[in-house]
């Protein structure tokens, strides 16, 4: 039906010229730029793009913007985002070249998101054009919204709500096929501890970096340096630490910086936060080692205390006792964030809870937690209700449906501890473009979306479209 509307290889290159704008988040005192400049040059690079399309377009003061059809009251929405995680190391093709290798294209943003918005700006093109050629009337209006600050705190879909209007129904391609009906809660609890009465022992912590990990992301990274005094040799805390990380097994190295400084390093695999149990977290790593350090010289940092007793590696939150699965599945926990700030030292967690659980008990689990500890408290940030949208809904039966058509499959939607942007709106799900039991490369090394399935995702999307604008 929509085949001969989709061109393939004008996806390939705007999705490839798209890719290789560097669209991280930066800091910025640019009130026409509020996440960057390259975060705006995203926006405006699909803007200009959905003008030569024959779109109507809006820059909606550098937050976010839209690209849209039709006419008539109702405003159907496509959720998706130009913003993209650090690109992280090691990668085996160059995170902004979008090289194509084995018909993938390569680089950070292909699957999240740019791949995606890109298979549904062609979708919207493909229908817009297959209702002008077949004289098929539209009483509906279209909006593919495009953010720029999904992967850090939303702030561009808060300004949208303050200045545009909200779509009755629709999707965001930012996750997994055949619907994503549920997603777990977000809170993020950070646990604070001031470090200043610990600057006149004998072994003091310095220079925390992990590489700016954001929350939402398994870090790879984590070091710091240890400040050594009086009769406590280098070499022995040296010594103390590769014997730690060998018991552990984990890979942790150190550096002598000199007569008095130690610089220690732990390595970890980076992936999503919520599925922690694919990475390997660095920081956890690298605090369970210093807890160990300081206790052998008889410092005891309640923060670190805390830490081992009731964090240590457990990615659920059982030591916590905040874990209750439900139909969404198990809570799950990623320490992502270390660092001193003003003599406070911080460990900053993402939590991915579920849909039945109330947030009180997460809060009130960690205030008890803390209070066992002195001078430690938490702070709760990032939080973000469930979404929860019945299975035997229109939005979730239509879309399984096209989807199942579509590739002679009959699956039944799902629950995922992913934050996706259709929590955005009322009556949202999220809707691709991972296929199901394909490995989710968001946020990892070697980032990639292949060929075949961006072109199954553009068709399905067709369909979907057509369905909510005709019905």
């Amino acid at each position: 039906m929509f085949k001969n509307y989709i061109n393939e290889n004008e996806i390939i290159k705007n999705l490839q010229e798209l890719i290789k704008i560097p669209s991280v988040h930066e800091e910025s005192n640019n009130e026409n730029e509020p996440f960057g400049k390259n975060t705006v040059k995203a926006l405006n690079y699909v803007l200009d793009l959905g003008r030569k399309l024959g779109f109507r377009t809006k820059n909606i003061d550098g937050y976010c913007g839209y690209i849209e059809f039709g006419s008539g009251d109702e405003l159907i929405g496509i959720i998706g985002h130009l913003d993209v995680v650090p690109e992280g190391e090691n990668w085996t093709y160059p995170p902004f070249e979008a090289q194509i290798v084995d018909n993938k294209i390569y680089g950070r943003g292909s699957i999240d998101d740019k791949g995606p918005v890109m298979a549904s700006l062609y979708a919207m093109k493909a229908v817009m054009d297959y209702c002008n050629e077949n004289s098929i009337s539209i009483n509906k209006r279209v909006r593919l919204i495009l953010g720029l600050n999904e992967e850090r705190d939303w702030k561009c879909i808060d300004y949208y709500k303050e200045h545009e209007e909200i779509p009755s129904i629709g999707f965001s391609p930012d996750a997994d096929f055949p619907c994503i009906y549920a997603e777990k809660g977000l809170i993020s609890p950070f646990i604070i501890m001031n470090y200043s009465n610990f600057l006149d022992k004998d072994i003091v912590l310095k220079n925390i970096n992990c590489n700016n990990n954001p929350l939402n992301v398994v870090p790879k990274y984590c070091s710091c340096i240890v400040y050594v005094k009086n009769d406590i040799k280098v070499k022995d805390v040296d010594n103390l630490i590769q014997n730690f990380a060998s018991e552990y097994n984990f890979n942790i190295v150190t550096e002598i910086i000199n007569d008095n400084e130690l610089k220690i390093i732990s390595h970890g695999i980076q992936s999503h936060a919520a599925h922690p149990d694919l990475g390997i977290n660095a920081i956890s790593r690298l605090i369970i080692v210093l807890d160990k350090l300081f206790k052998n010289y008889n410092i005891v940092v309640p923060l670190f205390d805390l830490f081992t007793k009731y964090i240590g590696l457990d990615f659920n939150g059982n030591k916590l006792d905040i874990n209750i699965p439900d139909e969404s599945g198990e809570l799950t926990l990623n320490v992502g964030k270390f660092y001193f700030k003003n003599n406070d030292l911080k460990i900053g967690l993402n939590l991915r809870v579920p849909i039945n659980t109330k947030f009180d008990v997460i809060e009130n689990n960690f205030s008890l937690i803390c209070k066992e500890f002195d001078n430690v408290y938490c702070e709760f940030t990032g939080k973000k209700a469930p979404l929860h949208v019945f299975k035997d809904s229109y939005l979730v039966k239509t879309l399984c449906k096209i989807y199942n058509e579509e590739t002679d499959s009959n699956v039944k939607p799902i629950a995922i501890g992913g934050a996706t942007y259709a929590r955005a709106f009322d009556n949202f799900v999220s809707f691709g473009a991972n296929l199901p039991g394909q490995k989710d490369m968001c946020h990892q090394t070697d980032e990639f979306i292949s060929i075949d399935n961006l072109m199954l995702a553009c068709k399905i999307y067709c369909k979907a479209i057509y369905e909510l604008l005709t019905k």
